[in-house]
Parts: structure tokens; sequence; C-alpha cells
């Protein structure tokens, strides 16, 4: 059924072009969650939406609920452009790993105070963040709001003690998806193996905002390791591959 028009905080997420001259936006809102929406019009050389809807943009948007599954977008002002992020391929690297990590992890038109506040968030510290000589993927921004993401979804891998037994003296070797954590190595077979640093990293990750996730000092492998379990979690809970970190 048709409802009123509405205004809200949206992120876009990612868009994709929709006939002769409009684009279909995925969009993360505040009031609203994950919405889809069809701006008309965008690709021409006039239109009075232009670069502001560009993936990674923060706006404001009036939107219309018509009778099909796409919103219209009716309005749009400019919050944060985030120009920073796009014009810099290590930038958008990290930044597309998160937008898509949004995307595939929060699917429900719910809004969510905190995951839209930890979105822009990541989006200004992104502005200024220093590309590095690793992989985008393995960047400690992107693994701290991957990290996040997962315990806003219910999905926080538990590091203290083993998830299997309970065991707090046995050292933990792995990670266990269906356990929901770490493991110790009477539990750990046919797991995803761990160094000590590899965790201790995640904990650091996890423990300090995001602002912070520089700060960690995490070098390639216990990034590596991060990535690992990011990715073995997505794969158990969500049955999905984020396709951005094969080119990240």
């Amino acid at each position: 059924m048709a409802g009123r028009p509405y205004k809200t905080e949206s992120v876009v997420l990612r868009s994709f072009r929709f006939g002769e001259a409009d684009r279909v936006l995925h969009l993360y809102t505040l009031d609203r969650g994950r919405v889809g929406a069809v701006a008309k019009g965008i690709r021409k050389t006039k239109s009075r939406f232009g670069a502001r809807l560009e993936p990674l943009s923060h706006v404001e948007l009036m939107l219309h609920q018509g009778s099909g599954e796409l919103q219209t977008v009716t309005g749009v002002e400019l919050l944060h452009s985030h120009h920073a992020a796009r014009e810099q391929q290590y930038r958008l690297g990290v930044g597309l790993v998160g937008a898509e990590a949004m995307l595939r992890l929060f699917t429900e038109q719910e809004g969510n105070a905190r995951a839209f506040g930890a979105l822009t968030r990541f989006l200004d510290l992104l502005d200024e963040l220093e590309p590095a000589t690793s992989r985008p993927a393995l960047d400690p921004l992107a693994l701290s709001f991957q990290l996040k993401l997962l315990w806003l979804s219910g999905y926080l891998p538990h590091l203290t003690s083993c998830a299997e037994c309970g065991t707090e003296t046995e050292p933990l070797v792995g990670y266990s998806p269906k356990a929901g954590g770490a493991v110790c190595s009477d539990c750990g077979e046919g797991v995803l193996g761990l160094s000590p640093a590899g965790i201790a990293g995640i904990e650091s990750l996890l423990a300090r905002p995001l602002a912070e996730a520089e700060d960690v000092g995490l070098v390639e492998p216990s990034a590596r390791d991060a990535l690992a379990v990011i990715t073995a979690a997505y794969e158990y809970f969500g049955n999905f591959r984020l396709r951005s970190l094969r080119s990240a």
C-alpha cells in the first residue's frame, strides 16, 4: 500500500543503472534500515540530484513509498560527500568492503541506530585513512568495522575461553563458527586455525572504538587471522561471501 513521503538520513551503499536515465540505489537509512529506491533521471546531465547520490555518500533523503518494492527519491540534501574516500583507490577498496558488509548483514527494513551510527563513523574515518601497502581487506579499519557489525548482528565471536568446552586454562588455537568462538586444542579438530597473536588482535579490535583501530598495531599474519574469522562467520551465519573482498 502506498504511503506518504518521509525524510530520513541515509547512506548510499550501492547503485546501478536502471533504464535509460535512472539509477537504483541500495540505501541504509536511520529510520527504516535497508531500503531500495530509484532516483529518476539521475543520469541526465541536468539532473538536480547529480553527484549527491554517489556510493558512500551520507545524505538526507525525501523518499516516497509507492505500491512497488522500490521507493522513489524525491529530494536530496548532501550531508557528507565522502569524496576523499571515493577518489583514492585504497580508501575506496576499504569503503566498498564496509558497504557490502552492511548490505549483507543488515537486510531488514527496520531501523538500527547503532548500526547506522557505526556506518557513518566508519565513513568519516575513511576520509582520513592513510593508504597502506597491504590489501585494503586487511586494513584495521575494515576489519574493526566488520567485527563490530558482526557484534551488532548477534554474531560476536567468543574469545575469552573455549566456546566448546568452556575451559579457561588451555590455550585457544582456532575458531569454530558452530561453537560461536575460539576453541582449545582438545576441541579444535577440523576448525580454522588461529595464532595467539591473531586472537589477541581480534580482541583488541573488538574492544577499541573504530577511531583506534589503526593503533592496535596489527601485523599482516594477525590481520589475516581476523579476516579469516570474519569470512568464516559470513559463510556460516549468513551463507554468503563478500565479492568486494576478492578484489580488495
